[in-house]
């Protein structure tokens, strides 16, 4: 009710939102999944799976009042650590990157937000209030109360300039994003600028060569019988 301005009601969410329905489904697998009775976990999580379009892994670890809105393409894996007040959008993918049994899906610290299409991949750790911006790929530890944005993602807005309890939709922050690509990519153009217009200013100071007059025709045929002359040498008058 607090994070989605189209929720008018408690029925209404209880009945239309499958994120909870998905997360209902998840608690009573995640009971069975610790107490060994894997097969049914999983036959719960599939049932699941194909009633919201959220596949849960029984093994998962999920906090207080987790939320995934829309939530259709939602994958969070068996290794996966979600804390409290965390909030997923549609198409996020907590993944592993790794094949042994170990460790190997992220940890979600609370108050994290991850916007849609993004994906977490790895055993790494979000930081309190972290945000992910939409279609981010990340694959590194993530401070607290940062946000990133990109392929690979990277930070926009460092902690001491955002504030980590605002809420941001999406995970994305409007207005001025100080990319740090974009910047670069700003600075490099800047000086091709400046070079180009001193490069112009050069071109323009610079004296222009004088050419020296083309010689008479007349003048320069007489020359050259004079060399075949010369170089002919005297007749034999033999």
């Amino acid at each position: 009710m607090a994070r989605d301005p189209a929720a008018r009601s408690r029925l209404e969410v209880a009945l239309c939102y499958p994120g909870l329905h998905a997360l209902l489904v998840h608690r009573i697998a995640h009971y069975c999944w610790e107490r060994g009775w894997r097969l049914m976990a999983r036959l719960l999580s599939q049932t699941g799976r194909a009633l919201t379009g959220i596949e849960i892994h029984p093994g998962a670890t999920i906090g207080r009042r987790f939320f995934i809105d829309h939530g259709m393409g939602v994958v969070i894996g068996e290794t996966a650590e979600i804390g409290d007040d965390v909030m997923l959008y549609h198409g996020v993918t907590l993944g592993g990157t790794a094949l042994h049994h170990g460790k190997r899906h992220p940890t979600l610290e609370d108050g994290v937000i991850v916007g849609a299409g993004a994906k977490v991949l790895g055993a790494i750790t979000i930081g309190k209030d972290a945000r992910i911006g939409s279609n981010a790929v990340v694959v590194k530890d993530v401070p607290a109360g940062v946000t990133m944005v990109g392929i690979p993602a990277r930070a926009v807005v460092p902690r001491d300039q955002d504030d980590p309890h605002k809420f941001l939709p999406y995970g994305t922050p409007s207005g001025d994003v100080p990319d740090p690509v974009a910047r670069a990519l700003n600075g490099l153009l800047e000086q091709v600028s400046t070079l180009r217009q001193r490069v112009d200013e050069l071109e323009s100071g610079r004296s222009v060569e004088v050419l020296p007059p083309e010689p008479d025709p007349a003048v320069a045929d007489g020359a050259r019988r004079e060399r075949a002359g010369a170089d002919a040498g005297p007749s034999n008058p033999c």
